[in-house]
C-alpha cells in the first residue's frame, strides 16, 4: 500500500466518543454530540470515519481556494465540518466537507449550525461514503434546496457539479474549455485536472488565475 492510500492518523481518533448505540431525538443528539464529527439522520447517529491522505490534501487545497475567493469578493461565508447544516423538514443534521452561504442569508447561521440549506456544498468522497455522497446526500440536498452541489471522488478521479434548475431538480453543470464554472459563486471555476495533480496546485496561484489577488 502506498502512502497516498494510508489512513491519516489523527489524535482525535483515539478520543472519539463511542456510538450511543441507539436512536436519538434531535434534542438528545445535540446535547450528546458536542464537537463530535457525526451526523444525525432521522434518529440515526452516524459517526464519521478518519479520512485518508488524499482526502485531507484535497480538503487543504479546496478550503482556502473557495474561502479565499468568497472572502475577496465579499460573497459570503465558507464553513467546514464538523459545523452542521440542519434540514428540519427532512430530519437531517449533516456536516459537509465545505459549505458556503451568501452574505444575504447570514441570519441563518446559528452558533452551532446552519438553519436550512447551504447555497453551495462540496463533498469529498471517501471509501465509506460512496453511496452517501453520490446518492443519499444528492437526493437530500436537492430536496432541501441546496443550490449547488459539488462531488469530488479522488478514487475514481471524477468530479461532478450540479445546480438547482427552475423545477427544483439538480442539473449537471457541464465542463467547458476544461473548466466547471460555479453558478452560485460567479467567476469561480474548477479545472478537474487540478484535483488529480501530484502535487496539488498552489491555491494562491489558482486564485490569481481567477483574478483574485492576495
Amino acid at each position: 500500500m502506498t502512502t497516498i492510500d494510508q489512513t491519516v492518523e489523527q489524535s482525535e481518533v483515539s478520543d472519539q466518543r463511542p456510538h450511543p448505540g441507539r436512536r436519538m431525538t434531535e434534542e438528545e443528539y445535540v446535547e450528546w454530540s458536542g464537537d463530535e464529527w457525526s451526523e444525525w439522520v432521522d434518529g440515526e447517529v452516524l459517526i464519521m470515519s478518519p479520512v485518508n491522505l488524499r482526502h485531507a490534501l484535497l480538503f487543504t487545497f479546496l478550503h482556502p481556494l473557495v474561502a479565499g475567493f468568497a472572502n475577496q469578493r465579499n460573497l459570503g461565508f465558507v464553513l467546514t465540518e464538523p459545523f452542521q447544516m440542519r434540514l428540519g423538514k427532512q430530519r437531517r443534521r449533516r456536516s459537509p466537507d465545505l459549505l458556503f452561504i451568501t452574505t444575504a442569508r447570514q441570519d441563518a447561521l446559528h452558533p452551532n449550525h446552519l438553519e436550512g440549506p447551504a447555497d453551495l456544498i462540496v463533498e469529498i468522497v471517501s471509501p465509506d461514503s460512496l453511496a452517501r455522497d453520490w446518492r443519499e446526500k444528492y437526493l437530500e440536498y436537492e430536496a432541501g434546496g441546496v443550490r449547488e452541489y459539488w462531488v469530488i471522488d479522488p478514487m475514481a478521479k471524477r468530479a461532478e457539479t450540479y445546480a438547482i434548475n427552475l423545477e427544483g431538480r439538480y442539473q449537471r453543470i457541464l465542463e467547458a474549455d476544461g473548466k466547471i464554472s460555479s453558478v452560485v459563486l460567479p467567476g469561480f471555476y474548477m479545472r478537474p485536472q487540478w484535483l488529480w495533480q501530484e502535487p496539488l496546485p498552489k491555491f494562491m496561484e489558482v486564485l490569481r488565475e481567477m483574478g483574485v489577488s492576495a
